[in-house]
């Protein structure tokens, strides 16, 4: 009681349990502050599920979320989720009940090696001994608190040690905590609120980048770097190339069909100079650019424990200020024509898959032409889906008070290619760019952007079919959880397309590609979709999925979307 009581103030507002023997008392305690309305609790059967759920409420809030767990297997379920919010920098309080030291070493039941089970992915350890009888040392538990909280933030703790150089990234940390029999008691008073501000670190390192007198800069956002790479492409007079989930992909100087451009010698061949900021995860041509020894690259550092840095000798920085330095100006004639080579290349790399309506033709006086018009938008609107069509009428969709979260899939990497610039929140688990946990993300970025009953948002996951699957058992919600206004959008197309590109897929053999790479599966999503309480649509032509996607539906609901292979 006492520790959620201390969690609690030290700012954590969520949290998310799976249910268990071992951990009852930190169960039910936390049932009793979700009644007093001190946190907001979730509830999930799958651990798995439970801490993907909880890394989508820590990105939305962008504040630590805790999980309660039981001892043993439970626990080792979360670690895919401490992994990508490892990678990514996402804040994560693990409390997770264990046996007490005379029960380990032992061959107890459901006991294991649970202090240090996920290595250097939690920055912070505390194995708490069991409690025993007497009064809590309340003083003790508060600093304990405060301090896991302080370091899942990266964060100075409350006892010192405040160089921010030698703080921890943020991301998950460990609180491992041991119950004897009788393990849990009849709740009584909750502790009085004694809520405490964490103070938050500044920058460690600043780097002076002066606009060069010759435009070759180049500014690359990753994902999750802000929109401070957009601002820093303008003070800099630098084409931005942005990948979709970078928080970047927008504003005059982004240049899309960037693949292209960068292995082009005109464009990414003429770049001297790079800044970096986020996680680049979805090309070939980005590390490759970072590699040459005839570009300087400046990395800036993210929420991330690793740098992106390719080369291995970046200049890597918390921080960068632009500066004008002699004639050179971002505004010059040089620099605008710099950036506008990429940004009219770009538009021509994408294109435009069909061809313009013929708007003459649709107000012509001549009751054929104006016919002839009609018939055919209505052929295209009958037309099948492409993963081109899927990705633009997604965005087009998606206004600032959605969210779109994206699954690791070939979808992912068709949004990044085609979409124009617009300032939306997107989401991806990049950390690790696995497949996994994607629907439990989306539920909890879902939760957090929806806690205003006020607003208007929706949130809409794209992902394949194979995307879905792994995380089914996400689809679940228990009887007293909020159902959020959350389209699971899957393009299906039979299986893992993304192997379509590997270079061995052009020399295997086409039953052992099938078998191993592509494994492809023949579920029933409508029926997957009523077993677990959701509503289910098929848009199998353009007009169908521009209606699933404009209506409001009343629960949460699963889109098929058919794809040709």
């Amino acid at each position: 009681m006492a520790l959620l009581a201390a969690l609690i103030d030290a700012g954590v507002r969520d949290l998310v349990l799976s249910p268990g023997s071992r951990s009852q008392a930190l169960a039910l305690a936390a049932a009793r502050f979700e009644a007093d309305g001190r946190v907001r609790l979730r509830v999930r059967i799958d651990e798995r599920s439970a801490g993907f759920l909880a890394l989508g409420l820590a990105v939305e809030t962008r504040s630590p979320v805790a999980l309660i767990t039981t001892s043993g297997t439970a626990v080792a379920n979360l670690h895919p989720a401490v992994l990508e919010a490892y990678h990514s920098g996402v804040p994560l309080v693990l409390l997770t009940a264990d046996r007490p030291t005379e029960l380990r070493g032992i061959g107890s039941n459901q006991t294991t090696h649970q202090p240090g089970l996920f290595g250097r992915a939690v920055s912070t350890v505390h194995d708490v001994e069991a409690p025993l009888e007497g009064p809590v040392d309340v003083e003790a538990v508060t600093t304990l608190a405060r301090d896991t909280v302080a370091a899942a933030l990266g964060h100075p703790s409350a006892g010192g040690g405040s160089d921010p150089a030698e703080l921890p990234a943020p991301g998950p940390v460990q609180i491992n905590v041991a119950f004897r029999e009788p393990l849990s008691a009849p709740v009584t008073a909750l502790p009085e609120a004694r809520p405490d501000e964490v103070p938050r670190a500044s920058p460690s390192s600043r780097v002076r980048l002066p606009v060069d007198a010759e435009p070759a800069t180049l500014v690359v956002a990753g994902h999750a770097a802000t929109d401070e790479a957009e601002r820093v492409a303008r003070a800099l007079g630098a084409p931005l190339v942005a990948e979709v989930s970078s928080g970047a992909h927008f504003g005059p100087q982004l240049a899309l069909g960037y693949r292209e451009l960068l292995g082009d010698a005109a464009f990414g061949g003429a770049v001297r100079r790079v800044v970096v900021f986020g996680h680049p995860t979805l090309t070939r041509q980005v590390p490759a650019l970072l590699r040459r020894d005839d570009v300087e690259v400046v990395v800036v550092r993210g929420a991330a424990p690793e740098a992106y840095d390719p080369s291995r000798s970046a200049l890597v920085v918390d921080a960068v200020d632009v500066v004008a330095d002699g004639a050179a100006s971002a505004d010059d004639r040089a620099h605008r024509a710099w950036v506008g080579r990429w940004v009219q290349a770009g538009r021509g790399v994408v294109g435009d898959h069909e061809a313009a309506p013929d708007l003459e033709a649709a107000t012509s006086e001549e009751p054929a032409e104006r016919a002839a018009f009609l018939r055919g938008e209505v052929a295209l609107l009958r037309r099948e889906v492409s993963r081109r069509a899927l990705a633009e009428a997604i965005w087009r969709v998606t206004w600032p008070h959605d969210r779109l979260v994206l699954g690791a899939s070939r979808l992912i990497r068709e949004v990044d290619e085609v979409v124009p610039g617009k300032r939306i929140p997107v989401h991806a688990n990049r950390g690790l760019a696995g497949i996994d946990g994607t629907v439990a993300t989306a539920t909890g970025i879902a939760l957090a952007s929806q806690l205003d009953d006020s607003r208007p948002g929706v949130t809409r996951v794209l992902l394949g079919d194979l995307t879905l699957l792994h995380d089914v058992g996400s689809l679940l919600f228990g009887d007293g959880e909020v159902r959020p206004r959350l389209q699971v959008v899957v393009g299906n197309d039979g299986g893992g397309t993304i192997f379509d590109g590997l270079e061995v897929a052009g020399s295997a053999p086409a039953d052992a590609m099938r078998r191993v790479q592509f494994t492809p599966q023949s579920v029933d999503l409508s029926s997957l979709a009523a077993a677990y309480g959701w509503r289910y649509s098929r848009a199998g032509t353009r007009a169908e999925l521009d209606r699933d996607l404009a209506r409001r539906w009343d629960a949460p609901v699963l889109i098929e979307v058919p794809l040709v292979r």
